[in-house]
């Protein structure tokens, strides 16, 4: 065996039905699987250097062989005999597994209850409290112990989910019909891809459409032959062959004067939509004739057309696009405004879609997603699908796509890549500082506070700013202690008495109605700045005309996530995302790395303009503890503006240490209440998030949901 090439698993399962199931960690190998000597197909999920086989057996099979190509040649690495005897020890083994896996989400929820009642309660816990705990334990146990979601990333998983829970399209007489022109560049595709993707195009359900193709002076034979005799077969084919190769971008504005129809649907010659992927459009459309972009989710297939790596995206999310092209595939735009923003741009080969949406979306706002998967994107080698860095100059022109449209948009700013997700983050700069008022609620507990100051003061890389501390009833003579020192070490922090029932929102709004600043940060006592750019990062983000509330990245002290965003509806009113995860994780498509837009932020650290604090009212003070963010940000995307985390601006949380502990029944039926008055108020926003897709779990962030 290799040494690149590492059998990590090699299970042969199944009772009733075998099936054997191979873990490879390898780097660029092709594989044979053998069952008595005959080659057999098999499902193959690749990821970073991971390969997993799957396969059914026959029963009556006796020797599984594995290999690896090598110039064409078979080399063997591992082969192992299907006995009945090995599939029901295996069978023996899950069965231990998943009992010790319940037994295990036992003591863990056992263990996180203990800490809690001790942090929250000191063990004091109230009678009428013990109910709600222990109907809460048996929900979580049951949650860790049994998943109650599906891993889109698991082949196995995403199978299950599409044959469980994919909506299955009632098609019904539309009213309006209007034509779709799918334009397809088409280069040196061979025939067995392009005759699959024009086949998807032709058995639509929804007959109204023209097929614009393209051919950019393709070298294959192959290519232009396949073109030419599927134009003579079907009069909705309508076939231009360029005298010279052009790229991408002047293929597709070829296919663009071609089209006829009100509008354009973008479909690559390798891929392949669902069947009633324009019906769904036009269905839309029926819905709302003045849309003038429509945007589908997707996933990815092999060769084979094995389905696997699905994308649910959010609704529409302008930040979010500044991050990285999440629109992609299937997009619908109507013709007019392609042809008004000029069509593709020649030098953006591979960023061009990019590109076009970003200048579409600067000149309308009926933008629509549909959360369906309506376009199937093929891994074939070289497919910017199968890996980014094939197309690595994709990358740079996506960079510039971005820069750009800013420029277009007359923002200043700059654009970098993210090394690790590939994806970009926006800088947006000022000539010069606005001023900020950063606004920390506290109660004693001096050591927490001069931990939050200290960090501020000394890893602000901003100068125009003040520190407010609304002090909330301290009694402790080291606190009063420090903030006479404070004061008179830094011109710039002050310190305000609010000296009533602790009301956070009241104790912010008080505040900033005092303030002139033109932004405010709310912040947590608790908390200790890392990134030394957090401020002037979080204000530029601020300042621009569409962005309400700007958060960033919470971890504990163990380096885990604490806030990673807010997905309403998510255990109960709403929760972070992400909570756990490692500080370095990418998130699904570079959410813990790069900008994205959320319904909610935490008002642990939050900047905001101070007109659009108070344009919408401020903190709601009928909620003293719970929910007032979430309330706050969704009276921002009431008023049309989105809220965005910075996941590249991070800062330590201690999570709430000052307002002691409450032992009585009191903190329980005010947080009754504050969940009531959210349902009520918030009740068609929390169960529809629309930055996250209804087809995700709000038991598990990011995977899929069961029915």
């Amino acid at each position: 065996m290799e040494n690149d090439i590492k059998v990590k698993s090699f299970h042969i399962m199944g009772i009733k039905n075998p099936f054997v199931q191979i873990e490879i960690q390898a780097k660029d190998k092709e594989f044979v699987l053998r069952v008595d000597e005959e080659k057999k197909d098999f499902q193959i999920t690749k990821g970073d250097q991971i390969y997993i086989l799957t396969t059914a057996l026959p029963k009556k099979s006796h020797k599984i062989s594995l290999y690896y190509l090598k110039k064409k040649e078979e080399i063997f690495l591992m082969a192992k005999t299907n006995t009945f005897l090995r599939r029901v020890f295996y069978k023996v083994c899950e069965c231990f597994q998943k009992f010790f896996s319940f037994f295990g989400a036992i003591l863990v929820t056992l263990g996180k209850g203990i800490h809690y009642f001790w942090k929250e309660y000191h063990f004091l816990v109230p009678p009428k409290l013990w109910g709600k705990f222990w109907k809460d334990f048996k929900v979580r146990v049951r949650q860790r112990g049994v998943k109650s979601y599906y891993n889109p990333f698991i082949l196995a998983e995403y199978h299950k989910w599409i044959l469980e829970s994919e909506e299955k399209t009632v098609i019904k007489n539309l009213h309006y019909n209007p034509l779709i022109s799918v334009l397809v560049p088409v280069y040196n595709i061979k025939r067995e891809f392009l005759e699959k993707c024009i086949l998807s195009v032709l058995n639509q359900s929804y007959e109204n459409f023209e097929l614009c193709m393209v051919d950019d002076c393709s070298t294959l034979e192959e290519t232009k032959e396949t073109l030419k005799e599927w134009a003579q077969k079907d009069s909705r084919i309508h076939v231009c062959f360029r005298k010279e190769n052009g790229h991408i971008s002047k293929t597709s504005n070829d296919a663009l004067k071609m089209a006829k129809g009100e509008f354009v649907a973008l479909l690559d010659n390798d891929d392949e939509l669902t069947k009633d992927a324009l019906y769904e459009v036009a269905k839309v459309l029926n819905e709302d004739r003045t849309l003038d972009f429509i945007y589908s989710d997707e996933d990815k297939i092999d060769a084979k057309g094995e389905r696997m790596y699905p994308h649910f995206k959010p609704d529409w999310s302008p930040d979010t696009l500044l991050s990285l092209n999440y629109i992609c595939h299937l997009a619908v735009l109507r013709k007019s405004i392609v042809e008004k923003v000029g069509g593709f741009t020649v030098g953006l080969e591979g960023a061009q879609d990019h590109d076009l949406f970003l200048k579409v979306t600067e000149v309308t706002n009926k933008i629509y997603h549909i959360p369906k998967i309506l376009y199937h994107w093929r891994m074939i080698e070289g497919s910017t699908s199968m890996k980014i860095e094939s197309k690595s100059y994709a990358l740079d022109k996506g960079k510039i796509a971005i820069e750009n449209a800013l420029k277009r948009r007359k923002i200043d700013a700059f654009v970098v890549r993210d090394g690790e997700s590939g994806y970009y983050i926006v800088q947006y700069e000022f000539k010069k500082e606005p001023s900020v008022s950063i606004i920390i609620p506290t109660k004693d507990y001096v050591s927490t506070l001069k931990t939050c100051v200290d960090s501020l003061i000394s890893k602000t890389d901003y100068k125009n700013y003040e520190i407010i501390i609304m002090n909330n009833n301290s009694v402790e003579k080291e606190t009063f202690e420090f903030f006479k020192e404070y004061q008179k070490k830094y011109k710039n922090l002050k310190v305000w008495d609010a000296n009533f029932e602790f009301n956070y929102s009241k104790i912010n709004n008080i505040a900033i109605e005092k303030t002139k600043s033109d932004y405010v940060v709310l912040l947590n006592n608790d908390t200790e700045i890392i990134s030394r750019n957090w401020l002037k990062t979080m204000i530029g983000y601020a300042s621009q005309s569409h962005i309400g509330a700007v958060g960033a990245k919470l971890l504990y002290p163990d380096e885990t996530v604490q806030h990673g965003g807010v997905i309403l509806g998510f255990g109960g009113v709403a929760s972070h995302a992400y909570i756990g995860k490692s500080r370095n994780d990418l998130g699904m498509y570079g959410r813990l790395k790069v900008p994205y837009d959320y319904s909610a932020v935490t008002a642990a650290c939050l900047a905001i303009s101070r007109k659009k604090y108070l344009e919408v009212g401020g903190l709601e003070e009928d909620l003293k503890v719970a929910y007032n963010d979430i309330d706050f940000n969704l009276k921002l995307l009431q008023k049309g503006y989105f809220n965005v985390l910075l996941p590249q601006i991070e800062l330590y949380h201690f999570e709430s240490k000052t307002r002691g502990y409450d032992t009585t029944t009191e903190k329980f039926k005010r947080f009754q209440l504050e969940e009531k008055y959210m349902y009520d108020k918030w009740k068609d926003a929390l169960e529809n998030d629309r930055f996250y897709n209804k087809n995700l779990s709000k038991k598990g962030s990011f995977m899929l949901k069961k029915k």
